[in-house]
């Protein structure tokens, strides 16, 4: 078997999709994280109307719709994400106001000021930071906030191994200092940022995965590419639990002006 790849993206969608359905999150965060962020929001109400862009399957989002009476679509490229994400706000009873729609973060079918809030977990890199912004902006009301989670440096230098490996897969991660001025320069006033627990890695995001990993394999018996997949996530695991104190997720929320 060749080394596991650097970055997720070299893999056919399909079968990152058919790994990645299996679990309740598609990246680390937990509820927690999810209510702690959602702390930072003010004035949602019954009319508000949340996006939630890259929802996955909706772990978060069912989050969000537990504490908000908010209207919440959200936007996933993968058909089925999105089926697991209508089922699961059946699930919750929420599905009169909770709807999970098949769409491209850069493509987005909402109004110009249509959106009290943009929610994006682990998800923004899939567009870039800097782009993804900057981009949604014109579909937040004045006054709207954006709450995303995105890889960020903790310190300005590194090992090597773990610089080359995050540059490789994602060449926008930079310190949190910088994406708050990211935030700041697209025209944001910076709400908050905080950096996740390791317990959004490790607890919630590859320890579920440990027991997918084997069903999955075994569903892709003798599948080459699903074995260099599952090697690639355990590979990122092990170099996280080597190298945690250097890099991890950050959420930042910003308000439209």
């Amino acid at each position: 078997m060749s080394d596991p790849p650097a970055s997720i993206h070299e893999f056919d969608v399909s079968l990152i999709c058919a790994y990645f359905a299996a679990l309740e999150r598609q990246g680390p965060g937990s509820p927690a994280v999810t209510v702690q962020a959602l702390d930072f929001v003010d004035n949602l109400s019954a009319a508000s109307r949340i996006a939630d862009i890259g929802c996955g399957t909706g772990g978060q989002t069912m989050v969000l719709a537990a504490h908000t009476p908010a209207r919440i679509t959200g936007i996933d490229l993968f058909p089925d994400f999105i089926d697991r994400f209508n089922a699961n706000s059946r699930t919750h009873g929420v599905h009169d106001r909770v709807t999970g729609r098949v769409g491209s973060m850069d493509d987005l079918p909402f109004a110009e000021a249509e959106l009290d809030l943009i929610w994006s977990e682990g998800a923004i890199y899939n567009i870039g930071f800097a782009r993804g912004i900057n981009e949604w902006r014109r579909f937040l009301k004045p006054g709207g906030f954006l709450a995303v989670s995105e890889a960020s440096w903790f310190t300005r230098e590194r090992p090597e191994e773990i610089d080359r490996y995050w540059r490789a897969a994602y060449p926008e991660i930079d310190l949190v200092s910088t994406k708050v001025g990211q935030l700041e320069q697209a025209g944001y006033v910076p709400v908050a940022a905080f950096v996740l627990p390791e317990t959004c890695w490790i607890d919630h995001f590859y320890a579920p995965q440990a027991a997918a990993q084997e069903r999955f394999l075994r569903t892709h018996a003798g599948s080459e590419a699903a074995a260099e997949l599952v090697a690639a996530q355990r590979h990122e695991a092990e170099l996280y639990g080597k190298y945690k104190q250097f890099y991890g997720y950050a959420f930042y929320i910003g308000k439209k002006l």
